[in-house]
């Protein structure tokens, strides 16, 4: 089991799991003259839901043992993270259902006693799709309000070029919250707190208090532009709100697990926040001068940030677009 020192970032970005862990599949993206929102989908002969499900189905589940009896989870969709004890054991995040062997396996490998509680952080698929068989598991699902509200009904994401049926009952958060929720489990005192909306509208935070770790899931992509879901409540403004909440909340000695990539502390986080409010700012000011987006997309308004951001799965363009979008 790797050590959280020993992450190699190269070794992550080659690595199999790339395409489970992306909420939009293709690296580099290159858009001549966009006419329409959903540019991704010009260029993918698929829903990227579907390709990121197939990949899923093979993706290595990689362990990084952090402290206080947590270990993170890379592999299948977003970061899970797992507290264990002799209570048994309690998952941040479910990754998606067909990677249940290669997860049942590293749960396993943590030790043997039983699944009792499951949170999950937001809605999106690659964080609840395995929902249902970790519930028949033993899996208690914890979660805000909005996200069971999604995921019971039929819900569309435009820039997926996906719908989501509604999901199974079993699957379903039964134990829901809307601002804060706090629970004790192997001698941690865990604390749910939900953002205002950012990455969606059911975005939570979930604080290891005793450990001091802090999993903020997708408010969060460390060294990678993140994806805003417009359709569910998302928007740039607030992602920079949850980034500068996520940098209080933390001290140099937090550890920090993101929705995707690898483990981070604070000064991951300010370097994450900052990027935001300078790709804002410029867009903004293209946006206000009366550029179209082609206009703004050519301007390269991420053209200082794309070679740490854009290298995984929203390139420049991409990201540029879903700046706009929300201004």
């Amino acid at each position: 089991m790797k050590n959280e020192h020993d992450l190699n970032r190269r070794k992550f970005l080659g690595s199999a799991s790339i395409l489970a862990v992306g909420l939009c599949v293709v690296p580099k993206l290159v858009f001549s003259s966009p006419k329409k929102e959903s540019y991704l989908l010009k260029l993918l002969q698929e829903s990227p839901v579907i390709t990121i499900m197939r990949a899923a189905a093979t993706a290595e589940i990689v362990p990084t043992k952090l402290r206080g009896n947590i270990t993170m989870l890379e592999g299948s969709g977003g970061n899970i993270s797992v507290l264990h004890g002799p209570e048994g054991k309690l998952m941040v995040d479910a990754g998606i259902g067909v990677s249940k062997p290669n997860v049942s396996a590293a749960l396993s490998n943590i030790d043997s006693l039983p699944l009792k509680f499951l949170i999950n952080t937001h809605w999106h698929f690659d964080h609840t799709d395995g929902n249902s068989w970790l519930h028949e598991a033993g899996a208690t699902i914890v979660a805000q309000e909005n996200t069971r509200k999604h995921m019971e009904i039929q819900t569309r994401v435009e820039d997926w070029d996906y719908t989501f049926p509604p999901a199974p009952k079993a699957a379903l958060p039964t134990i829901n919250f809307k601002q804060k929720h706090t629970m004790k489990f192997n001698g941690e005192t865990i604390e749910l707190d939900h953002y205002n909306p950012s990455h969606t509208d059911s975005d939570i935070s979930v604080y290891f208090k005793k450990a001091d770790v802090l999993h903020v899931a997708d408010t969060f992509w460390n060294g990678h532009y993140p994806f805003i879901d417009y359709n569910t409540g998302g928007n740039i403004n607030g992602m920079i709100e949850a980034a500068q909440r996520n940098v209080k909340r933390t001290t140099n000695k937090t550890i920090v697990i993101p929705g995707h990539g690898p483990v981070g502390n604070k000064s991951h986080l300010i370097e994450f926040r900052d990027m935001l409010i300078t790709i804002r700012d410029k867009v903004a000011g293209l946006k206000k001068q009366g550029m179209t987006l082609d206009q703004v997309i050519a301007a390269k308004p991420t053209a200082t940030f794309d070679a740490k951001w854009g290298g995984f799965v929203i390139n420049g363009s991409l990201f540029t677009m879903l700046v706009y979008k929300g201004l």
